[in-house]
C-alpha cells in the first residue's frame, strides 16, 4: 500500500519508493531534493522501508546520500515509534546483505525495541541463521533478556526449534541462563518436545537436572507433557527421576506421567523411579494422580506393575485417605468409575466410607461390583486378626472390612431393599443383621425377606418383643406362615446351611454335589423368596 495517498503530508516519495524497491527512483528523488528522514504515522523512514523491503540498492542509496552529512550515524540509528531500528527491520526478516552493509554504516547491533526485542533475538526467532551468524560475529550480546520473561535469544531458539541456531548459540551462550521462572533453555527444550535442541544443549555441557521457581525438572515436564523422546534422552543422559519436584508435597515425574496418562513415559518411568514412592511415609502414590484425572490405563499399569491399590494414607499430605476413597468421591455421572472397578479387582481395602458409597443409595453397581472381588468371610472371622483367604480369585473381607459393612448397613437400613438380596446371595451370615437398628426400621417386605433366612422362631426375648410391638403398631405385617410351625424343610435348609457356610451354598455349586434331588437345589439357596422391593421415601 502506497502511504503517500494516506498521508502525503508525512511520508516522502523517497520512502515509497524505497518500499517498492526502485532504487533508480529512490536516486532521483533525492537528487531533487526529497527529505529521506520525513516519517509516516509508524515513525518510519526511508531507510526503515528499504530495509523491511529488503531492498540492498536502496539502502546503499540511501545511505551513501547521508554518509558524508553531520548526523549520519544518527540516522542510520533512527527508531520507529515501536523503538525499531533499521537494522531491526532487515534481521527480523533475514535480509542479510542489508544488515551487513548497516553495520558497515555503524548500526548499532544491540539497539533494543519498546518490547526489549533485538536485532540478534528477532533474527533469531525469525530463524534466519546467516543473520544470527553475522550478528554473533558483530559481537552482539547474546546473554540479554528480550522479553517481559526475561528469555534470552537461546531460550526462543529452543522454543522456536531453529536447531541450527542452537548450535551456534551454545557455543557463545550462558547454557543455564534462567528466566523469571527459574527455567533454563533446557527446561524449555524438554517442555515443548524441541529433542534435537535437547541433545544439542545436553552434549554442550547444560545441566539436564536443572529445577525452575518450583522445582521442576525438564524430566518432570517432558513426562507431564508426554514428550517420550525426550524423557527417553535426559534418563539415558543423567536425569533423576526421584527429584522431589513441588515445595508442596514430593512430586516425581511419574506423577505427571500417570496423571495425565503418557503410558509409555509412565512405563519408563516405573522402572527406575524409587518405590518408595508407592507406599512410603510422606510420600504420594502416583496411584492419587492417576485417579485425580480419571486416567485408567494410568492406573492399569501401576497396579499390573506392582503399586499397591491402597498406596498409603496421604490425610496429611493431600487430604486423601485411600486411592479407592479418592475415586470414589470423584465419580461423577456413572455409579463408580472404571479406576473404581481396578482398584476394587486389584483388592483395594474397602473404608467405612468405602460402604457407604456402596449401600446408602438405590444403585447397586457398586456393591455388585465389591461382591464380583469379594468373598463374604465367616462370623467367626470377625473376632480373628489373622490374614483371610482368597476363593476362587476373591479376595475374603477381612474382619475390619465385614464389621465396618454390618455397621454401615445397619445404618443405611432404608436402602435394605436394595442392598439386602444381594448380600445375603452373595453369603452374608443373616444373623449378623438381626440386631434392633433393622427390625425397628426395615419395612416389611424387608423384614420378612430377612427372617426367611433364619429360624423366626428361635429369635431372642429382646428381638421378639421388638416384632411384637411392630406387629401391635401395624408396621409390620408378617407373612402368614410366621404364626405357624417352622416346616421341617426349611430347618433342614437352615442346618445345610449352618453345615456348608452361607458364603459356600449361596456362592459355589457346592449344592449341586449334596445327595439330593436337583429340583430341590433351588430351595436349598432360598432362591424360592421373593426379594423386597425398593420404595422411596417421600421428600
Amino acid at each position: 500500500m502506497d502511504f503517500t495517498e494516506c498521508y502525503g503530508d508525512t511520508v516522502s516519495s523517497v520512502a515509497a519508493a524505497a518500499r517498492s524497491g526502485c532504487w533508480r527512483r529512490v536516486r532521483r528523488l533525492m537528487k531533487r531534493g526529497f527529505s529521506v528522514d520525513c516519517r509516516d504515522n509508524r515513525g518510519w523512514n526511508a531507510l526503515h522501508e528499504a530495509a523491511a523491503a529488503g531492498s540492498l540498492q536502496c539502502a546503499q542509496e540511501i545511505l551513501s546520500a547521508v554518509g558524508g552529512k553531520k548526523g549520519c550515524n544518527s540516522y542510520v540509528n533512527s527508531l520507529t515509534h515501536e523503538g525499531e531500528s533499521a537494522c531491526y527491520l532487515a534481521a527480523e526478516r533475514g535480509h542479510l546483505a542489508v544488515v551487513r552493509i548497516l553495520l558497515k554504516a555503524h548500526a548499532n547491533v544491540n539497539q533494543p525495541t519498546n518490547d526489549l526485542s533485538c536485532p540478534l533475538y528477532a533474527a533469531v526467532d525469525g530463524g534466519h541463521e546467516e543473520v544470527v551468524q553475522l550478528l554473533v560475529s558483530k559481537c552482539a550480546e547474546v546473554n540479554g533478556t528480550h522479553t517481559a520473561s526475561c528469555w534470552t535469544c537461546l531460550h526462543q531458539a529452543v522454543y522456536k526449534g531453529h536447531s541450527e541456531i542452537v548450535r551456534i548459540l551454545v557455543n557463545v551462550c550462558n547454557l543455564e541462563a534462567l528466566d523469571d521462572h527459574r527455567i533454563s533453555p533446557l527446561f524449555v527444550a524438554a517442555q515443548y518436545g524441541q529433542q534435537e535442541c535437547l541433545e544439542i544443549l545436553v552434549n554442550a555441557g547444560a545441566n539436564v537436572n536443572t529445577q525452575a521457581a518450583d522445582l521442576a525438572t525438564p524430566l518432570l515436564i517432558a513426562s507431564q507433557e508426554g514428550h517420550q523422546a525426550c524423557v527417553d534422552f535426559l534418563l539415558d543422559h543423567g536425569a533423576d527421576p526421584n527429584i522431589a519436584c513441588s515445595h508442596d508435597w514430593p512430586q516425581l515425574p511419574i506423577h505427571a506421567a500417570a496423571e495425565f496418562g503418557h503410558i509409555g513415559v509412565l512405563r519408563r518411568l516405573v522402572a527406575v523411579t524409587d518405590r518408595a514412592c508407592d507406599r512410603g511415609d510422606g510420600m504420594v502414590s502416583p496411584l492419587y494422580m492417576a485417579v485425580l484425572r480419571h486416567q485408567s490405563k494410568s492406573v492399569e499399569l501401576l497396579l499390573r506393575e506392582g503399586y499397591s491399590p491402597d498406596a498409603q494414607d496421604c490425610t496429611h499430605v493431600l487430604d486423601l485417605r485411600s486411592p479407592l476413597s479418592f475415586a470414589l468421591s470423584h465419580t461423577s455421572n456413572k455409579p463408580y468409575s472404571e479406576s473404581v472397578r481396578l482398584l476394587v479387582a486389584a483388592g483395594a481395602s474397602l473404608s467405612e466410607e468405602d460402604w457407604v458409597h456402596a449401600l446408602a443409595t438405590d444403585k447397586t453397581d457398586l456393591l455388585q461390583l465389591i461382591l464380583e472381588h469379594r468373598w463374604i468371610s465367616q462370623p467367626e472371622t470377625l473376632t480373628r486378626n489373622c490374614s483371610a483367604p482368597h476363593h476362587q480369585g476373591k479376595t475374603t473381607l477381612k474382619p475390619q472390612e465385614l464389621r465396618e459393612l454390618i455397621y454401615v448397613a445397619l445404618n443405611q437400613v432404608r436402602f435394605a431393599a436394595c442392598w439386602l438380596p444381594l448380600l445375603l446371595k452373595a453369603g452374608l451370615e443373616p444373623s449378623l443383621l438381626l440386631q434392633p437398628e433393622m427390625l425397628n426400621q426395615a419395612d416389611s417386605e424387608v423384614l420378612n425377606y430377612l427372617l426367611e433366612f433364619v429360624n423366626w422362631s428361635t429369635l431372642s426375648p429382646p428381638l421378639s418383643t421388638i416384632l411384637d410391638r411392630r406387629r401391635t403398631e401395624k408396621t409390620w405385617q408378617p407373612c402368614p406362615h410366621f404364626d405357624s410351625i417352622i416346616c421341617l424343610s426349611h430347618i433342614c435348609r437352615l442346618q445345610i446351611r449352618l453345615l456348608l457356610g452361607p458364603d459356600l451354598l449361596m456362592r459355589t455349586s457346592v449344592v449341586q454335589q449334596l445327595p439330593v434331588p436337583s429340583p430341590l437345589h433351588p430351595f436349598l439357596q432360598f432362591k424360592d423368596i421373593p426379594e423386597p422391593s425398593y420404595k422411596r421415601s417421600p421428600s
